[in-house]
């Protein structure tokens, strides 16, 4: 990299901060309306948990939007990600009101319109962790890749605070109120669109990267070829279960505790709870970053997915107390780290496949469509203990990606 290059990759770098911040705002804000939603639907649980599967869903796409990527560039394909997002959201808007009016099924209209900004989150998505990992030298990726996570961790803890005190803000649980200022949403992204479309960001050839580094791999015909990317993406897909998996448990434990008191007020109980748990994966990542300019990604991944099973252990040891609440709330600091240290691994050594890789990677995170489920079915049928029990498998197989299964075919062991 050439010193005329190095403030080209600060903007590149900045813009693609902004674009983590967004994912994390619009992921978690679409999460946080489906409390809302099921009241202003008449939803059941099951209903309302549409939402998340019309959302994370989309990542089924994940692969197509990556091959998309490697024919037309990072720049053009997150330019197509924030004008497809800000579609969806001015979509949500006009078709909600539209379908009000008109005396249809509104909740359809808003799903439909929610995942068709998902399919541009996805886009932003196979942009930003690629595109972080090769804007400078490979050994800090994994730095700049968890900054980047700690932004988007400041998202997740704002975005709840905006549904509350902006979308909802006292009013009655009723459709014509679902939308907000989903309209004001769509026009701030469309806007950020045409922007970067008269703004210069730098083109990389991974393959020509890794050789003026030192590097010298010779490259398989296929990224479908590569072991640890697929197992990266299996990894992807436990670490949701791990991720969304307190946050979904966290009502059940409350009703532990409580078990009087009405579904109603235990949900809003575990919500005002969950700001300690985005609030400590958010400083988690900062210090992750900060850590990662001395230990190995590797040993740190390690050392958080058992300090994090650890937590959990403990809050079943507590069950019967507040303490096990807290327990469950700490695992977040450890949880922080575990989503950019798993996707860099899955992305060591791919040179030309790099685009190609993070969609297949990305895929993993249907995993917050279809573990969130089976947890709540083990809820039905053993309880809330019996069915947190499961996280222990999926930090288990996590860490054997981390030590053994991300190693698999690479040069450098």
């Amino acid at each position: 990299m050439t010193q005329n290059q190095k403030p080209n990759y600060m903007f590149a770098l900045i813009v693609v901060f902004i674009v983590c911040f967004l994912i994390g705002f619009i992921t978690t804000m679409n999460n946080s309306m489906i409390a809302f939603c099921s009241e202003a639907f008449h939803l059941t649980a099951q209903q309302g948990q549409y939402v998340n599967s019309a959302f994370y869903g989309a990542y089924l796409l994940s692969i197509p939007f990556a091959l998309l990527m490697s024919k037309i560039g990072y720049k053009s394909t997150l330019i197509l990600g924030l004008a497809v997002s800000g579609i969806g959201f001015v979509v949500n808007s006009i078709g909600v009101n539209a379908a009000i009016a008109a005396h249809t099924n509104v909740y359809v209209i808003f799903l439909g319109s929610m995942c068709l900004v998902a399919m541009g989150v996805v886009m932003l998505q196979n942009v930003a962790n690629p595109y972080v990992m090769v804007l400078g030298t490979p050994e800090k990726g994994a730095f700049r890749m968890t900054l980047s996570q700690a932004l988007n961790s400041v998202a997740t803890t704002v975005a709840p605070l905006f549904v509350t005190y902006v979308i909802i803000n006292g009013k009655l649980p009723s459709p014509k109120y679902v939308p907000g200022p989903f309209m004001y949403l769509g026009i701030f992204a469309i806007v950020i669109c045409l922007i970067l479309v008269f703004l210069k960001l730098p083109k990389i050839d991974e393959g020509k990267q890794a050789e003026e580094s030192g590097e010298h791999i010779e490259y398989k015909s296929s990224v479908f070829k590569y072991p640890h990317v697929w197992l990266g993406a299996l990894g992807i897909f436990m670490y949701l279960g791990i991720e969304i998996g307190v946050p979904s448990m966290l009502p059940y434990r409350f009703q532990l505790l409580n078990p009087g008191m009405n579904s109603a007020a235990l949900a809003q109980l575990a919500t005002s709870y969950l700001a300690f748990y985005w609030g400590g994966m958010m400083v988690g990542r900062f210090v992750g970053a900060g850590v990662l300019t001395k230990f190995e990604p590797r040993k740190l991944l390690t050392y958080c997915l058992c300090l994090g099973a650890l937590c959990i252990l403990l809050s079943l040891v507590f069950a019967s107390s507040i303490v096990g609440i807290w327990c469950m709330l700490a695992a977040g600091l450890f949880h922080s780290v575990m989503w950019p240290l798993i996707f860099n691994l899955g992305l060591q050594e791919l040179g030309p496949h790099t685009k190609a890789a993070t969609g297949v990677i990305n895929t993993g995170v249907i995993g917050a469509a279809t573990l969130m489920p089976l947890m709540g079915w083990m809820v039905d049928k053993t309880g809330v203990i019996i069915a947190m029990c499961i996280m222990f498998v999926y930090y288990a197989y996590i860490i054997w990606f981390c030590n053994i299964g991300s190693k698999i075919g690479l040069s450098k062991k």
